[in-house]
């Protein structure tokens, strides 16, 4: 971060940040892991709660293969997502013969990309919080005649908000940042997939470092916004 801030420059920074390559991968890096992060909330919550609350047989697998991606190189998240989801993959294969629909190189390979890396972070979160929450709220709900649906929207849910809201920003900010298995399963095509750990890699293969540098600094100060945000949530303390 000090070589970052050192080599910084500072006075072309309005200029590089105001440039249309930069404001279109920002656009574009927003965009998307906004809308990866409300697939991710659609789908970790309920498995956050399946692996928290419930009984299910096989939970430390599901457990394992929802958070693999933690420790899996996003390199091979990319093409894990290009044999599925490819034109001859085993989704998108069919999806291409049916509805024509080729999903690789596109926007919506960015943002299954940014679910595949980022979903772990909201389950891991989720059911932290799911397991932390006092169940006999639960209990009591459903002595009073709620159903399950009814007990989780309004009771445990809202017990849990926080760990949600937590899980979903390290979710979004891990989605903006995301690189390797975007890189490989979406490509690098300015305006649809380019965003902006992509334009910096481009940047600086360019040989354009003020560019690179800039990007790095924008992305560093976002991640650093969130990790302090957070840290009263994590550790208790101001």
């Amino acid at each position: 971060m000090a070589g970052l801030v050192v080599r910084a420059p500072w006075s072309d920074l309005p200029s590089i940040l105001a440039s249309d390559e930069v404001l279109t991968a920002l656009r574009l890096s927003l965009v998307t892991a906004t809308v990866a992060t409300a697939a991710a909330l659609a789908c970790g919550v309920p498995i956050a709660w399946l692996l928290a609350r419930t009984t299910l047989p096989g939970r430390s697998v599901l457990r394992g293969l929802v958070t693999v991606p933690l420790v899996l190189p996003p390199v091979v998240g990319g093409v894990a997502l290009l044999m599925v989801f490819g034109r001859r993959g085993l989704v998108g294969g069919w999806l291409y013969d049916t509805f024509g629909i080729s999903l690789p190189f596109t926007t919506e390979a960015v943002v299954l990309a940014q679910v595949f890396v980022a979903m772990p972070f909201l389950v891991v979160a989720v059911e932290g919080a799911l397991r932390t929450a006092d169940r006999r709220y639960d209990d009591v709900a459903a002595t009073l005649g709620a159903t399950s649906w009814t007990t989780f929207r309004r009771v445990t849910l809202p017990a849990v908000t926080p760990g949600v809201l937590a899980g979903a920003v390290l979710c979004w900010a891990r989605a903006l940042g995301e690189f390797g298995a975007t890189v490989t399963f979406a490509g690098s095509f300015p305006g649809t997939t380019r965003t902006l750990p992509l334009e910096a890699y481009v940047a600086i293969n360019s040989g354009d470092s003020d560019v690179a540098i800039v990007l790095s600094l924008l992305m560093i100060a976002v991640s650093v916004t969130i990790l302090v945000g957070l840290r009263e949530r994590w550790i208790g303390t101001a």
